[in-house]
């Protein structure tokens, strides 16, 4: 089943985006909401999803046997249960709803022991960017996404064990300090005022804030928490610092923040598709870490073994391997034709997925 309304609460934030599938995870969140009932699409909608979905789309034996022939299955990604789902935003919105509890740095370190625990259990090279789902609150769901993104970036960059679960930590509460921001201000679904906009601005501060005194946690973390906005042009925030001064969990922390805030939906502006936020991604290489960009290009999943895409041909295509240096061009066999097509080969270089 397709959700087809977006679920809000009472304050306009959108819990769960209209076109959401709905699992079980999604109707236990919602009867404990108290909402019994949701829209779901049906009729002609349906249809027109059933023929773009890849079960549905029938591929003659000959062709089957040249996606079987081509086909390198993805690197290991991360795997989250539902159970750790459904455990880890508990956990999430216990930390943002009370910064000062007792249990704040344990259950923060109990977080990133699930998220470490489900990289390290299948070896995980890679994340699915378009699966990363813990909760369709945004702060929760944005909190672990980035946590999720940073931890398997660190990985791929080179920072040993230790520093891959800290980064988690610091990912986990980057936007901390926006549980300071007021409400009116943090969900407004129009254009901020300069003032309004100078408060959003403090987050970094007040996140630094309210870790600075936590003696449990290191400075790699706190650090990460102030600086994921700074850019290493110098013209980010809250200090205006360049690269020389930013530390490497806020250089990592802060592509995956970039990218998961394009492709998530915001009362205030529509989402971008996983590969225009890529692209956006890739032309900001003034203000990213060159080799941080590298590393997470590196560790992203965009178009699964086993999709079906569009190519700008016209031609239905079967993604049967992916290109780590090239995330946006990966190897697709035609489903009428079986023609095999390395779209980071240079003589497939007019040919784009849509």
């Amino acid at each position: 089943m397709i959700i087809d309304q977006s679920i809000v609460d009472r304050a306009g934030r959108i819990l769960i985006a209209r076109n959401t599938p709905m699992d079980t995870f999604h109707k236990d969140a919602l009867l404990k909401m108290g909402i019994g009932g949701v829209y779901i699409r049906e009729g002609e909608e349906d249809e027109k999803k059933e023929e773009n979905d890849s079960s549905s789309v029938v591929v003659s034996a000959a062709v089957q046997k040249v996606i079987e022939k081509n086909t390198i299955q993805d690197r290991a990604k991360v795997n989250l249960s539902a159970s750790v789902k459904a455990r880890v935003a508990e956990g999430i919105q216990y930390l943002y709803n009370d910064t000062e509890s007792a249990g704040f740095t344990s259950t923060t370190k109990n977080i990133t022991d699930d998220l470490m625990k489900a990289i390290n259990s299948n070896d995980a090279l890679a994340v699915d960017i378009s699966a990363l789902k813990i909760s369709d609150e945004y702060t929760f769901k944005h909190s672990v996404d980035v946590a999720t993104m940073a931890m398997i970036v660190a990985k791929k960059h080179g920072l040993s064990e230790g520093d891959v679960y800290e980064i988690g930590i610091s990912g986990l509460l980057h936007d901390v300090g926006k549980s300071k921001i007021p409400n009116e201000i943090l969900n407004k679904a129009g254009k901020l005022t300069d003032d309004e906009f100078k408060m959003m601005k403090q987050h970094s501060l007040f996140g630094y804030s309210i870790l600075k005194d936590k003696d449990d946690l290191s400075n790699q973390i706190k650090m990460g928490v102030l600086q994921h906005h700074e850019k290493m042009n110098a013209k980010g925030y809250p200090m205006g610092v360049g690269a020389d001064k930013i530390n490497v969990f806020a250089r990592i922390i802060s592509v995956a923040d970039i990218y998961d805030a394009l492709v998530t939906e915001r009362p205030y502006k529509k989402p971008f598709s996983p590969r225009d936020a890529v692209e956006m991604i890739m032309s900001m290489t003034s203000e990213l870490d060159i080799d941080v960009m590298r590393s997470f290009l590196e560790s992203v999943i965009l178009y699964p073994v086993g999709t079906d895409v569009e190519l700008s041909t016209g031609e239905l295509a079967r993604v049967v391997a992916n290109n780590p240096k090239y995330v946006l061009r990966p190897k697709v066999v035609g489903i009428q034709s079986g023609n095999t097509y390395d779209l980071s080969d240079i003589k497939n270089a007019s040919i784009v997925i849509l």
